[in-house]
């Protein structure tokens, strides 16, 4: 439940290009004692039009800049910009220029990565073999058979990290000898397994990371249950000898889990002595159990030099954590629904049972006071400001916290008039770029005049036998002041001022479940129903409004937020945030009623640098009005909407694909017709898939009863991407969607 980074085998250190940024903008500034048409291109240093470059698609700078001059020849062959390469989101790239691009690149790249480019034939990816000096490839999401991996691994006799998908079809024993010599000096993997398998793993018996993805269904699209019987030996124990980095994030289903035991099972008798990151992230309130955890854990606590961890609820008790934290300095720490080592994770952060507190980088405290909503909740099952002010100050490099599904209830009685707000405690996280927190957190306090919501007998509304009274804020002025506690925003103030880096931010209400089906199950377990925590109702659109103190924001998901009545706090952030590249917005307001369609369409013509939309709101009506607005976003290249009695505007919609040229991905849940879906469905592929090689369009009802396999058929990449609503703040990247 994290936020997308960039896999660890296509990492750079930012230092460097962050000092050449600084570079750029002192030549700019120049400027100012100089005449504006005294300076040009070739009059900037080799080190600034090379930081300048690095901007440029690896397709268009050989292709096209690279023969505007000879300084700018030298300058786009320089290893700097060729020896670690990304195709990823070069939407633009088909085929041909791929392969074009692929052969200027041949002797100089060593690092390459076409992760996602799900749109790429096999015949393309042949051409990979030309590319002998590579060590890191990364093909995860292209159509790869056994056979042209085979071919891959054959050619590249230097490969040291590989990423790839293992599909139905593949056959390890189609690998030729050459092959499984090259996979024999592997030190990483990532794998990510749509089938029961052990894929390449027992061919690899140098590996020090191993980074595994299961997005196996239990049932498959014909109906039939997918069985998981795997010999244990096959994975044998020596592969594991070397191995630093283990990690594995499960999509939903029993099938997963099982064959995630199974890779564990030589855990059970040998952990590796060098183990020094381990992730598992399991969805769902029940994960399996596996024995060895507590020997697991005992064992990484040994050695001292722990980077990362992360175990389901159910694998740790709070002595193994501490013996497994005592003496270390992790970078990342994950205890997302683990209500029972709340107490423990405190005392090692602040009782000197973790070495160096300062190191820690990612924190995700997801669920970590979860009580469900049926059990009494008191206030030690809350988030002590205090506390978290404490952990800001020990942890004090902390970039990534995640406090979804957690409580934060602040009172402003005259007895309380001191107490600290979480919000201020958050605002000394001084170096924070995402946050991830639950609605309450920004409460001020309940309004007075609606204190009859609070004492309302639970029983009776989830019985349905009365009617919750509604709590609701005026809607936004930016000259109004604050008229009621409701209204106060002086704990989000401090959180802004504190975090000026802030660049992702996600505000969830304790009630949201997306009416998505794939993680369905697991999500709405363990979530209370709508508008049961009388703090979050009223967090609306004064609180949205005052977000635009966060200039850097890159990136905003607001969801479950029933306090917002007209959405003009939108259009008050998105004037000053003009920046923003991802927006999703789930559930605002009344789920009767689109109430803040005027101030969602104003809010998109202002979103000018927006690449990507996911929007979620049972009656959305995308008709002719919204896509005119929407068009305003001509940078948007993903968009993703979901209602369940929504409506949509053919016509409309082929028009707006017209104008914002670059949107390769059009998903619409909406209501209406299977037939009405279809055809626009195949309107649009017959009219935009040539000149746009990697569009994909899913257009399809919501209710429809085969809707779950239709998810199943898009590009996980995707459904990572935009389609599922999923929290992937605080997410170590080792984990992050591949």
């Amino acid at each position: 439940m994290f936020r997308n980074n960039a896999p660890a085998m296509t990492e750079t250190v930012p230092g460097f290009m962050e000092g050449m940024d600084r570079q750029i903008e002192q030549a700019f500034c120049y400027q100012d004692t100089m005449s504006s048409g005294s300076v040009g291109m070739s009059d900037l240093s080799d080190e600034i039009l090379l930081c300048i470059l690095r901007h440029v698609p690896v397709c268009d700078l050989l292709t096209n800049v690279a023969n505007v001059c000879q300084k700018l020849h030298t300058l786009c062959y320089d290893k700097m910009l060729l020896t670690n390469v990304r195709f990823s989101e070069e939407y633009r790239a088909d085929d041909q220029l791929v392969r074009h691009t692929l052969k200027l690149l041949a002797n100089h790249v060593q690092s390459l990565s076409l992760n996602s480019c799900y749109w790429l034939s096999a015949s393309t990816l042949d051409k990979l073999a030309r590319c002998r000096g590579v060590t890191h490839l990364d093909v995860t999401g292209c159509r790869l058979t056994s056979l042209c991996l085979s071919r891959l691994l054959s050619s590249l006799s230097l490969l040291r990290s590989l990423a790839f998908d293992v599909r139905s079809c593949f056959n390890s024993a189609l690998l030729s000898s050459e092959a499984v010599d090259s996979l024999s000096r592997l030190t990483e993997l990532r794998q990510t397994l749509f089938t029961p398998s052990y894929g390449v793993v027992p061919c690899c018996a140098q590996l020090r990371k191993l980074m595994l993805q299961f997005d196996i269904p239990d049932v498959t699209r014909e109906g039939i249950g997918v069985c998981c019987q795997l010999m244990v030996g096959q994975s044998s124990v020596p592969h594991y000898e070397q191995l630093e980095e283990f990690t594995a994030r499960l999509a939903p289903g029993e099938v997963n889990q099982t064959l995630l035991l199974l890779y564990l099972a030589v855990f059970s008798v040998h952990i590796p002595k060098h183990l020094r990151v381990f992730l598992v992230s399991i969805p769902g309130p029940n994960p399996a159990h596996w024995p060895a955890a507590p020997s697991l854990a005992q064992s990484l606590g040994r050695r001292g030099d722990l980077v990362a961890l992360q175990l389901p609820r159910t694998w740790l008790d709070p002595l193994s954590l501490k013996r497994a934290l005592e003496g270390n300095s992790p970078k990342h720490l994950s205890f997302s629904r683990c209500p029972a080592l709340w107490p423990q994770v405190f005392q090692s952060l602040l009782g000197g049972g973790v070495r160096d507190a300062a190191q820690l980088v990612s924190l995700n405290l997801s669920g970590i006071n979860h009580v469900p909503y049926s059990e009494c909740r008191s206030v030690e099952d809350q988030l002590v400001a205090e506390t978290m002010g404490q952990v800001a100050a020990t942890c004090s490099n902390v970039k990534h916290l995640n406090l979804m599904h957690t409580h934060y209830h602040h009172e402003c009685s005259p007895g309380l008039d001191g107490q600290t707000h979480l919000g201020a405690s958050l605002g000394r996280f001084k170096h924070l770029r995402s946050l991830t927190l639950p609605a309450c957190a920004l409460s001020d306090g309940v309004n007075p005049n609606h204190t009859s919501v609070r004492s309302s007998t639970p029983s009776l509304l989830f019985q349905g036998l009365k009617k919750a009274p509604r709590v609701g804020l005026q809607n936004y002025r930016p000259d109004s002041e604050p008229s009621f506690a409701g209204d106060s925003i002086s704990g989000l103030v401090l959180l802004t001022a504190g975090c000026h880096f802030l660049e992702t931010f996600e505000l969830i209400g304790p009630g949201f479940a997306s009416a998505l089906p794939r993680l369905e199950p697991c999500t709405r377990a363990s979530v209370e129903p709508r508008g049961m925590c009388a703090w979050a109702r009223g967090v609306g659109d004064v609180h949205l409004a005052a977000l635009d103190a966060l200039p850097r924001l890159h990136r905003l998901t607001l969801a479950g937020l029933p306090g917002v009545l007209k959405g003009t706090g939108l259009v008050q952030l998105t004037r000053k945030c003009r920046d923003l590249r991802v927006l999703s917005l789930a559930n605002l307001g009344s789920l009767k009623t689109m109430n803040y369609t005027a101030s969602l369409l104003e809010t998109l013509t202002q979103c000018t640098q927006l690449q990507e939309l996911r929007l979620e709101q049972p009656y959305l009506n995308a008709n002719a009005s919204f896509f005119e607005a929407l068009s305003s976003c001509h940078r948007l290249q993903r968009l993703c909407l979901i209602s369940r009695s929504g409506t949509f505007d053919s016509l409309a919609t082929e028009t707006f694909m017209e104008r914002c040229c670059h949107v390769v991905m059009c998903h619409m849940f909406m209501g209406g017709t299977l037939a009405a879906c279809r055809t626009l469905q195949k309107s649009l592929l017959d009219k935009f898939s040539a000149e746009r090689s990697a569009l994909s369009v899913v257009i399809y009802p919501l209710q429809h009863e085969d809707l779950p396999s239709v998810i199943r058929g898009i590009s996980l990449t995707l459904l990572d991407r935009i389609t599922l609503f999923q929290s992937h703040v605080a997410q170590p990247p080792h984990l992050s969607p591949m």
